[in-house]
């Protein structure tokens, strides 16, 4: 880093905590615990003892009257810093607050989504300071502003629609009430001479093979500076310096770099990164100086009518991109304790399930910079919601001004990055102020249109022109449209899951599908790790604090309904929906992409979750991998083979998502489930790169003799599809027979299961044997003779027969063939 005449003085250290107002528990009057900034108030309050962890059985309901306690943080410091300017700068402030130095009221602040820089030279004395931030508590502010704003429709019960904090504290279908208040990202001192930069907005185009950044600088002055100054900019190696008149607020610089490399998404191309600098300079001093890194890439949205409607494609250096796609929410509810390591795990585990675009979700925040660091990176597209969600939202003040400004800062921060690829209004506001019952409850009033139609277009276009920008999603770009259109634009499909059977994703043909996706638990390990119930059982008291859906649990047991028998047991509960989620989940990813170029996007509903929870997500609050992670990974690999319903008859599908033309011969049997070749046909699949080609098959291979028994095979190892034709329930599914062998590995274990009956979807659920065991592969389905190998990396040194234990080794068929799990292992050691 450069040396610069700026110095920053971190405030972290020797901050307490104590309630100040509201309704506080009569053992926390008076009571000052020791606080972490960044940090929270729960945190605090349960690194002191004093509350039970929020995540845990049905502690949540214990602590709703956080959100109605007003909470003061306060600390002392030395100074004895330089005469020059000095500002305290507040990085993320939760949500309501007042802050005071040395008794002086400095800042009143009222949005957890922006930064503030705050003058306090004349404040600061020598010696001893005291800075205090004091929180009005959570639901209590988002209830003073409802009352001054005027109530508006929102989802949920509590109104976050009036206040500028993450919604999702106030309670979402996947996430607790868990209403925060604290300094939640740093806080510190700078101080400057002369002049500062606060703020850099590097856009990048490419002019042929000549990279072009236009650099915007934003600078601040001291009231004395009266000279002019240099601006110097270097992306890699390329230097270009430009004076600065004196009390310029704006500076501008033009780099243009040669033969510039450059940055795809993931399994377009490779991801090269430049460092970028911009220096102050003042008599060849540094003043101040600001890094970070670009890639060159251009990003389009293709909304160009065609046959069939208004597509919405996006395309990256002139290559339309199928999104292969997740949602993203929090990484936990207390985001100052998410950090690099977190995103690192989630947005790796993204990568490895063939994802190329993560969904910033709109009731969440912004993230640190460190997720869009990580997404340059691997090559993650990120599609950015402005922080608007499932509500109706005034258009007037003081609520106008707050979203302007954060809008405003993150279009600024967030601009570097070549990850990042398109900003969304919000999400399903647009949808909700159609469909939802708002009009007659808004009775004229506004509710973020001039928001998702005016302000923050007019912000992008400003600050940001060379990405994207929509009204909301899901969104039809013809106003005059249904939003959830499926021939325009993108939609979100909650019909499946909310109303209907998972197959009936084949009802849709949508443009790009910006949600969909379907409930399952966490893993077992996490269940039971946060749930203590006893017998734990579906819908006892504790489960259902875990369950957020409405219906949740019946919704679950419907969608089982058709698919596999109703579980007898709680581990056979826990197996079928966790089973049942994946297929669903993969079964309408798998239409969705044979239905390119028509659809260009599948994102699923949802990556990651908040806390442990049944939810959408592939990855649970612990961390570990459902099983519908797998099943993500297989539908989402670059070449995928898929049978899929056509007009003419079962066809077979390819989607060659690559960038290399895909030429085999494959195979394609209907067998028995004895193993018995009944008939086959070789297919030639010659499929384009980027493409996708169908073959119609043949009455012999569709038109099954005993449709419980058979099913189609085409492929081979990993690229293999099978299609049964009946549901598990309806299928003459055999009792697994399994020989398997177990041996220790430098890593943890390898397990090679050899069937010698049918077994579909066999998954070894490692977390039960060790709670850090990670197992590379589930949901292998084996013919007769067919092996499949699991390795498992765990760093515990277990009796490795507990690998074979039948609740530890599952397939479809225990639940279908009713013996329950001791009865099932079969074939021995």
């Amino acid at each position: 880093m450069t040396p610069t005449l700026t110095s920053r003085t971190e405030l972290t250290a020797g901050w307490t905590l104590r309630a100040v107002g509201g309704d506080v528990p009569p053992e926390l009057a008076g009571v000052s615990v020791p606080a972490t900034v960044p940090g929270c108030v729960h945190l605090d309050l349960l690194a002191a003892g004093l509350i039970p962890d929020p995540y845990l059985d049905e502690n949540e309901k214990l602590l709703g009257w956080i959100g109605r306690v007003d909470w003061r943080y306060e600390t002392t410091f030395g100074w004895d810093g330089p005469n020059d300017s000095t500002d305290l700068v507040a990085l993320g402030l939760d949500t309501v607050a007042v802050v005071e130095l040395n008794g002086a009221v400095v800042a009143e602040t009222r949005n957890m989504h922006r930064s503030y820089r705050i003058p306090v030279s004349d404040l600061l004395h020598q010696g001893t300071n005291t800075l205090a931030v004091t929180f009005t508590g959570a639901l209590t502010a988002a209830e003073q502003a409802e009352k001054e704003l005027g109530a508006r429709p929102h989802v949920n019960r509590h109104p976050y629609n009036a206040i500028r904090k993450m919604a999702s504290d106030y309670g979402w279908d996947w996430g607790p009430e868990i209403m925060t208040a604290g300094i939640w990202r740093p806080l510190y001192l700078e101080s400057w001479r002369q002049a500062g930069i606060d703020a850099v907005r590097p856009l990048v185009a490419l002019d042929g093979d000549t990279g072009v950044v236009s650099v915007f600088v934003d600078l601040r002055w001291a009231p004395e500076s009266a000279e002019p100054l240099r601006m110097e900019v270097s992306v890699g190696d390329v230097l270009s310096s430009v004076d600065v008149p004196a009390g310029l607020r704006s500076a501008f610089a033009e780099v243009r770099v040669p033969l510039a490399k450059k940055w795809w998404p993931h399994g377009y191309g490779e991801q090269p990164l430049y460092d970028i600098g911009v220096r102050l300079l003042g008599d060849d001093v540094v003043l101040d100086a600001w890094h970070g890194r670009i890639g060159f890439r251009t990003v389009e949205l293709d909304t160009t009518p065609d046959e069939h409607g208004t597509p919405f494609t996006l395309v990256v250096n002139g290559q339309p991109v199928f999104a292969r796609g997740v949602n993203w929410v929090p990484g936990d509810c207390f985001p100052s304790r998410v950090g690099p390591e977190l995103y690192e795990q989630r947005l790796i585990q993204a990568r490895e399930a063939n994802v190329n675009l993560i969904r910033v979700w709109g009731g969440g925040i912004y993230e640190s910079d460190a997720f869009y660091d990580l997404c340059d990176e691997l090559g993650l597209l990120v599609w950015q919601d402005f922080l608007l969600a499932c509500a109706a939202y005034s258009e007037e003040e003081p609520l106008r001004s707050e979203i302007i400004a954060e809008a405003c800062e993150a279009v600024t921060r967030l601009s570097p990055h070549p990850s990042l690829a398109l900003w969304n209004g919000g999400n399903e506001n647009v949808w909700g102020y159609h469909d939802w019952g708002w009009q007659e409850e808004l009775d004229g009033r506004s509710w973020g249109w001039q928001y998702y139609s005016q302000i923050l277009p007019d912000i992008v276009r400003e600050l940001d022109p060379t990405r994207p920008y929509v009204p909301g999603s899901p969104y039809s770009p013809d106003p005059a449209l249904h939003p959830n259109d499926p021939d325009h634009g993108t939609m979100h499909m909650w019909d499946v899951w909310n109303e209907l059977d998972y197959t009936r994703y084949r009802d849709h043909t949508p443009r790009f599908a910006s949600e969909f996706g379907f409930q399952g638990p966490p893993t077992l390990s996490t269940l039971t790790r946060a749930v203590h119930d006893r017998p734990l059982r579906v819908g006892s008291a504790a489960m259902l604090v875990h369950q957020k859906a409405d219906d949740g649990d019946g919704k679950l047991a419907r969608g089982l309904a058709g698919h596999l028998p109703a579980p007898a047991t709680f581990e056979d509960w826990h197996w079928a929906a966790s089973l049942n989620q994946a297929r669903a989940v993969a079964f309408g990813v798998e239409h969705l992409r044979s239905l390119t170029p028509r659809c260009m996007g599948a994102v699923v509903w949802q990556l990651n979750d908040v806390w442990p929870v049944v939810s959408w997500s592939a990855v649970d609050g612990d961390g570990r991998r459902k099983p519908l992670w797998f099943a993500l990974r297989r539908a989402f690999r670059d070449r995928l083979l898929t049978i899929q319903p056509r007009p003419d008859g079962l066809t077979l599908v390819a989607v060659n998502d690559s960038g290399e033309p895909w030429r085999a011969e494959v195979p394609v049997t209907r067998f028995d489930i004895d193993g018995t070749a009944l008939a086959s046909q070789m297919v030639s699949v010659e499929v384009a790169a980027r493409g996708v080609a169908a073959w119609v098959l043949p009455p012999r291979i569709t038109e099954p003799d005993d449709p419980a028994r058979e099913l189609i095979a085409a492929g081979l190892g990993a690229d293999r599809t099978l299609s049964p034709f009946r549901e598990d329930v309806d299928a003459a599914l055999p009792e697994a027979r399994l020989r398997t062998r177990v041996e220790r590995v430098a890593t943890g274990y390898r397990v090679t299961v050899i069937a010698e009956t049918y077994v579909r979807d066999l998954a070894l659920l490692a977390d039960q044997v060790a709670a850090d065991a990670q197992v590379d592969d589930a949901l292998v389905t084996l013919l007769p003779g067919e092996q499949a190998v699991f390795d498992v990396r765990t760093s515990a040194l277990v009796d490795p027969d507990a690998f074979d234990d039948p609740a530890v080794l599952r397939s479809a068929n225990q639940l279908v063939t009713g013996d329950g799990v001791a009865d099932v292992r079969g074939g021995g050691r």
